[in-house]
């Protein structure tokens, strides 16, 4: 173990560096993830059918289809197909948005689809344009509710980065890796990997739980020990401004 340790410390530029790679293609992928979510999402929404069935056929490929052979496809195969190579972080931050933005956007669609009908009525009732309705009235309340699911969805892409190592990304799985094969030392190794993660995925939730508390308190939600959630005139038509 103390070898492990010690070997460790010697490369840690190479840790700190592989560990900017996990957050790169963490923080990239997510916000690439979050864009699509939105735009599939109320797409699905849409009047329109060709809208509704170009997000239906878009969420249910990526969704449908493993993230191994997405990953893989964009890395292998198609350089071959197309005479452009991306690098592998590069790779990981578009396999991860895509998976995932197509699994967000039915977070995003049953938010929406949550938000009481008389908020809808009531936005009409002033006349406000569609987009404006969207923005002011519908979103605000609809992203309350997606904040929960869209931290979970947030961790499951944390830990699906060590998947990076499977296509020569240096991230924090393969410096882990590489210091194991050095020193022998597997459970060490991936104990500390598992801490690592841990630690990580912790910090994430920390600050989605901030995120939440805020959007609540922007809403005019209040919790209290022992109290459910009351408004402080939270109602769109009497919100909006």
């Amino acid at each position: 173990m103390s070898d492990f340790f010690s070997t460790l410390l010697d490369e840690l530029p190479q840790v700190r560096a592989g560990l900017w790679v996990t957050l790169q293609a963490t923080v990239l992928g997510s916000l690439l993830a979050l864009a699509l979510s939105f735009a599939l999402g109320l797409m699905a929404g849409s009047r329109l059918l060709l809208v509704r069935g170009l997000s239906r056929t878009v969420v249910e490929f990526f969704r449908g289809t493993s993230l191994y052979i997405q990953l893989f496809w964009l890395y292998y195969a198609m350089p071959p197909l197309t005479g452009y190579e991306l690098t592998p972080l590069l790779c990981g931050v578009l396999a991860f948005g895509l998976n995932y933005g197509a699994y967000g956007s039915e977070v995003v669609r049953g938010a929406v689809n949550s938000v009481p009908r008389g908020q809808y009525e009531a936005a009409l009732a002033l006349n406000l344009a569609p987009a404006r309705r969207l923005r002011k009235v519908i979103l605000p309340q609809a992203w309350v509710q997606m904040i929960p699911s869209f931290t979970n969805l947030l961790i499951q892409l944390l830990k699906c980065t060590p998947l990076l190592w499977l296509i020569s990304a240096a991230d924090l799985m393969t410096v882990v890796q590489q210091v194991r094969d050095r020193t022998g030392e597997t459970l060490t190794a991936y104990l500390t990997l598992l801490a690592a993660y841990f630690v990580l995925a912790y910090a994430l939730t920390l600050l989605m739980n901030l995120l939440e508390r805020n959007a609540k308190r922007r809403l005019g939600l209040e919790t209290g020990p022992g109290s459910l959630f009351r408004t402080r005139g939270a109602a769109a038509a009497g919100g909006v401004r």
